[in-house]
């Protein structure tokens, strides 16, 4: 049996006992820790620390989840890792990820469902009334949920793009993929007033409060939904620290929630980047990726900020290598890997 010390973001420290056979996400939750995870099969990257000392056997997992920059930087997947030592462990995540139950799953009422942008639709969910969990949504700004098909044939994960909320309604932006179970349900059978299993919320992708650094965020695609979920949450707590955008997609007609970034650009000292790739000829915005324009706002920053980067592994690895590469320590990039599915 080896003792395990986890430090949270925000200072606090979180010990368990393993056993080498364990894991350590199944060790801590035979404490009844539950630390944020998702797929539980080191393909996903929810549940990443960073070891500060001690050794550990790692199982196989997907570079995907953990490359090999990350590996050699002391980070681990709780999930795919064995103690072989007594463990000192950082957090990315405040103590507030941390819950003392399993996940929670409650039922949700489908109540909007509309396009946004090509490709991607918008989804609005209402929580039901639940006799633990009353019908707030409360989740931190950044987090994800699993959703399940009203017939239970397939779960999928998405980021909520609202902030926490006491009348309980959930707002997702979804990519369509072309055969995905979870797409072919929005695109042909979904209808309002469909319920839905919601098992959430999960995820250690939020804001570092107690960093006084500007946030910039780097998005693309649907990786947008939780940047909004954060900077609405910051428009609330009516944060004055500077923050940027870089919104990337491959064609203008990709673009979507244009509205809610006004909006957000009204309340905010926030500097927003749309990016495209592939844009038509009357485009007045950035050409190029988000990855671009973070290194060119990079190359003339007086000070480095915290980087928030959400979107697919590609776009995840880009940032973290151009972040690093002007100077932005590799524990203030925070990021959240959008597989298709």
């Amino acid at each position: 049996m080896y003792k395990v010390s986890l430090l949270t973001r925000d200072g606090a420290t979180i010990a368990f006992d393993a056993e080498p056979s364990d894991t350590l996400l199944d060790a801590a939750e035979r404490a009844s820790i539950y630390l944020p995870s998702s797929c539980r099969e080191g393909g996903c990257g929810a549940c990443r620390v960073a070891r500060a000392s001690g050794e550990v056997e790692l199982m196989s997992y997907s570079s995907a989840a953990l490359s090999e920059d990350e590996r050699m930087a002391g980070d681990i997947l709780l999930c795919r890792a064995r103690a072989r030592g007594d463990l000192a462990l950082r957090a990315p995540f405040d103590e507030a990820a941390v819950g003392s139950a399993p996940v929670p799953e409650r039922r949700a009422t489908l109540v909007a469902l509309e396009p946004a942008g090509s490709g991607a639709v918008r989804l609005q969910l209402q929580y039901e009334d639940d006799p633990t969990f009353g019908s707030a949504a409360q989740f931190a700004a950044g987090q994800f949920v699993e959703l399940t098909l009203p017939d239970g044939s397939a779960k999928r994960s998405y980021s909520l793009a609202n902030a926490p909320n006491w009348d309980g309604t959930l707002e997702l932006f979804i990519r369509l993929q072309p055969h995905g179970a979870f797409s072919n349900y929005l695109r042909d059978r979904a209808a309002v007033g469909d319920t839905l299993l919601v098992r959430g919320p999960q995820g250690q992708f939020t804001l570092d409060e107690a960093s006084p650094a500007p946030r910039w965020f780097v998005v693309g695609g649907t990786g947008l939904a939780p940047a909004l979920s954060m900077l609405r949450q910051i428009g609330e707590f009516a944060d004055q620290r500077p923050c940027r955008l870089f919104f990337g997609v491959n064609k203008v007609d990709e673009l979507f929630a244009l509205d809610v970034i006004d909006e957000l650009q009204a309340a905010l000292p926030l500097v927003v980047t749309l990016c495209v790739w592939k844009p038509e000829q009357d485009w007045r915005g950035f050409v190029g990726t988000p990855v671009a324009a973070l290194a060119q706002a990079l190359s003339s920053a007086t000070e480095r900020p915290d980087i928030y980067v959400c979107g697919p592994p590609a776009l995840i690895a880009a940032t973290e290598e151009t972040a690093r590469s002007c100077g932005v320590p590799h524990d203030r990039i925070f990021s959240e890997k959008f597989t298709a599915a």
